[in-house]
Formats: C-alpha cells, sequence, structure tokens
C-alpha cells in the first residue's frame, strides 16, 4: 500500500531525529518512494515553541492503515515522544496523510488528514514530490490544494549550507 506521511521535530537536533525515524520506517518494511526537501516550518496551533523541520515522504509497506498507524506510534514512542501539550513542542511526529484513494475513519486514526488541506507545513512538501496525487474527500490535486490554502504561516526551504 503506498502512503504519503509527514515528519516533523523542534526539539534538540531536528534534522538528526528526522534521519532516525526515517532509518526505523526502513527497518520495518518501510520502503521509502520519494522524500521531500528539509522545511523550516513556524509553529502552528500552539506558537510558544520553537520552528520545526519537517519532510514528507511517500512509502509503499504491505501494511493496512491501522498496523500502520501502530508502527508510527511505536517509532514515536521510541523516540522519546511524549504527549504533553496538544500541538507542542516535539522530537518526533509522524502523520499518515493519505492511504492510496482511501477514506478511514476511526476513532484513532483519520485518513486523509483532516487538517490536510489547511497545513502549509505539509502541503508544499507534498506538492513538491506529488502536486497531481487526488485528495480522495475534496477530490481536488494537491497542487490545487496548496494554491487555495489560506495557512499563511511561514515554510521555508531549508538551507543545509548555514
Amino acid at each position: 500500500m503506498r502512503y504519503f506521511i509527514s515528519l516533523g521535530s523542534n526539539l534538540g537536533n531536528r534534522r538528526k531525529y528526522l534521519v532516525r525515524a526515517v532509518s526505523l520506517l526502513k527497518k520495518s518494511r518501510v520502503k521509502i518512494i520519494k522524500a521531500s526537501s528539509l522545511y523550516e516550518t513556524y509553529p502552528v496551533g500552539f506558537i510558544a515553541q520553537p520552528w520545526f523541520m519537517n519532510r514528507v515522504l511517500e512509502i509503499e509497506t504491505d501494511m493496512q492503515p491501522e498496523s500502520f498507524l501502530l508502527l508510527v506510534k511505536s517509532i514515536e514512542k521510541s523516540m522519546g515522544r511524549k504527549k504533553a501539550i496538544q500541538n507542542g513542542p516535539r522530537c518526533i511526529d509522524i502523520d499518515i496523510l493519505l492511504a492510496e484513494n482511501r477514506v478511514v475513519q476511526t476513532e484513532k486514526l483519520q485518513i486523509p488528514h483532516p487538517e490536510l488541506a489547511n497545513r502549509n507545513f505539509v502541503l508544499v512538501p507534498l506538492n513538491e514530490i506529488s502536486p497531481n496525487t487526488v485528495h480522495p474527500v475534496i477530490n481536488k490535486k494537491i497542487e490545487e490544494l496548496c494554491r487555495l490554502c489560506q495557512d499563511t504561516s511561514a515554510v521555508l526551504l531549508f538551507d543545509e549550507e548555514k
């Protein structure tokens, strides 16, 4: 099954956390198809916190959405993620954005991610790697959602030369 997932970190060595998350995914029957550039992004929701580093991955795995969610949560926990303030600082955050053209609505899992169309920090990197993917509920391409998004928070390409 093909998924798009977002990775984010705003504590410690943000880039190292993202690299570690990718490594743990690869060790867990997950094939990375495409990876976006790294982006520095302004926090959304709870804004009194450091900027995030984000990226989006297109991946493939034989896991169904519920099983894949369990894997993602176990990776977050193994990396030291602790639940504290909602939308607050975290060493790693892994969200399932899309699962092919499936729509999943359970108590623990919503696919497509319910805020996907409203958040530049996922739309910009998703648009970079898959602009023609269609949101299965809104029925618009990612490139169009990116243009229509009213989120004005900063999403800056990470300068690796800094």
